[in-house]
């Protein structure tokens, strides 16, 4: 024990470091924070969320009330940087960098803010992780290519998150492209690719069956009259666009959108537009707001597709700053009081939400700590955004290098010099090829989770809070990444030494030493008779 303790020392520290954080924050922030959103979680969303967060807030609660459901997001949070660890380990990945990518799980004062936060996103997280780990985990020599269980759970964890955040159906794209990719054969490609397909929608259909049975509403969750339009009011030109009189008004101007809080306000500010311009007879607000939205996106793409970018970039920011276009970013930091958001959730509507739910007593802030925690944060006690794209960088080039192995393996093959080098040859660069092949779907699995997962969120909305995944799963694919990527740089130094050998022993003959032409070893030749 004390010689692995030893061996993996830097990671220990690391983690102990974001265990004493964590400790920090439980004291701070007693028993646990609440957010405008905790509301709906603890008391009932009407529809308007998934439950499976709701799942975890029953167990828990009647034990050790909110104070216990925080601790228990906190042993979460420590769990993913373990397993992330491990996973990273055993996949060949040298410890400094399996330390480097499972840091900022562990050191993020934006994930720590959220462990402490009565909301699904780090039980989402953690199913995220749970899935890829279980994808990703090595088997043993000779069973890269057979096992099924493994895409069986790994889909099955994945569809799960859809029960807890919405967002997590996009998970069934790399989950397929990762069957496809682990397989030899179109027919095992397939099975493989329908077996995902399968274990991740069981969970999303039995979801949405028992909410038919219970409310008559077979989905995930009804989130409100046409939640696009914020996206699409924020970007819409209204100089250019065309839509009906009735929709004119939906259309705000860019100080307008400003003054309402972006898009987050055009959602959900009662001076919104899509909350106060009149529904005319016969229709509904929802399908007024989605007609407007339909028109932007039909009229106007380019200008929808930059504003998605835009927002889709600020997660590689060197800092943090506010900005007016987004929701606040102070939502998601520490504060040195409790904090709240009044009109509607003054400090009297959380004490009685929370002593509802086995919390006695009143909320507090330790100041002393909480000050702490906040220079903490601001003092760059988080993932830095140059961090995040490197990562991402890493590992899309990772994913790339199964193709380029795949080329040169073959290359390699067809300058065998014999039938029996060939055979051997095949052998090796088989096995090689598989190798490199299952490195590269490992970083595209991870990577375009990533891609997919935040992109699909920023479609919507750009919160920090919804990039929080990206601290699982950016660091992870950059990890793997270099490790492909060195790999391969190694293979290419091998093949190149090979191959000059190989040039040595045919001009050698085989043995090492240059010969000369016959012609030459047997002297002058004699002038010819005339």
């Amino acid at each position: 024990m004390a010689t692995t303790v030893r061996a993996h020392w830097p990671f220990v520290l690391v983690l102990s470091a974001g265990l004493a954080l964590r400790v920090l924050t439980e004291v701070a922030y007693r028993p646990a924070l609440l957010y405008i959103d905790s509301a709906k979680y603890l008391v009932g969303s009407d529809g308007t969320a998934p439950e499976g967060y709701q799942v975890l807030l029953r167990l828990l609660d009647p034990v050790g009330g909110l104070a216990l459901v925080a601790a228990v997001q906190h042993a979460f949070g420590l769990a993913m940087a373990i397993a992330l660890y491990a996973l990273l380990i055993r996949r060949r990945v040298p410890r400094w960098a399996a330390t480097l990518a499972a840091a900022p799980v562990l050191l993020d004062a934006y994930q720590l803010q959220l462990e402490q936060t009565i909301m699904p996103d780090v039980l989402f997280e953690t199913m995220i992780a749970a899935g890829l780990v279980l994808l990703l985990w090595p088997r043993p020599p000779g069973l890269q290519q057979q096992g099924l269980w493994p895409v069986a759970a790994g889909a099955l964890v994945l569809g799960a998150t859809a029960t807890v955040r919405e967002i997590g159906g996009v998970l069934i794209l790399p989950a397929v492209v990762f069957a496809l990719l682990t397989a030899p054969g179109w027919r095992r490609r397939t099975g493989r690719a329908a077996l995902a397909t399968a274990c991740f929608m069981l969970p999303v259909l039995g979801y949405m069956a028992a909410a038919y049975l219970v409310t008559g509403h077979f989905g995930l969750a009804s989130n409100g009259p046409a939640p696009e339009y914020g996206r699409a009011a924020a970007a819409a030109d209204c100089a250019t666009l065309t839509v009906p009189a009735d929709e004119r008004a939906l259309c705000p101007s860019g100080a307008r959108v400003l003054a309402l809080g972006g898009i987050d306000g055009l959602l959900h500010n009662p001076q919104s537009p899509g909350h106060t311009v009149p529904v005319p007879p016969g229709t509904t607000r929802a399908h007024l707001l989605a007609g407007f939205s339909l028109a932007v996106f039909r009229q106007q793409p380019l200008r929808v597709a930059a504003s998605v970018a835009r927002d889709s970039v600020r997660l590689f920011a060197l800092t943090r700053d506010g900005d007016p276009e987004i929701t606040s970013i102070a939502r998601w930091q520490f504060q040195t009081f409790y904090p709240t958001y009044p009109h509607r959730y003054t400090m009297a509507v959380f004490t009685r939400l929370a002593r509802q739910h086995g919390s006695g007593g009143d909320l507090v802030a330790v100041k002393p700590v909480a000050a702490v925690l906040r220079d903490y944060q601001l003092g760059g006690g988080y993932t830095p955004g140059p961090l995040y794209a490197a990562g991402l960088a890493a590992g899309l080039a990772g994913s790339l290098t199964g193709l380029a192995r795949h080329k040169t393996l073959s290359a390699d093959h067809e300058r065998a010099a014999d039938h029996e080098r060939a055979a051997d040859h095949e052998r090796a660069a088989g096995s090689e090829r598989a190798a490199g092949s299952e490195r590269a779907a490992a970083c595209l699995l991870v990577s375009l989770s990533a891609v997919v997962l935040l992109l699909s969120s920023d479609a919507y909305e750009f919160s920090w809070r919804y990039q929080l995944p990206a601290v699982v799963m950016l660091p992870v694919a950059g990890a793997l990444g270099l490790t492909a990527l060195a790999a391969q740089v190694g293979h290419m130094r091998e093949r190149t030494r090979t191959g000059t050998l190989t040039a040595v022993r045919t001009s050698t003959g085989g043995t090492g030493r240059r010969t000369r032409p016959a012609s030459a070893a047997s002297g002058p030749r004699a002038p010819a008779d005339r």
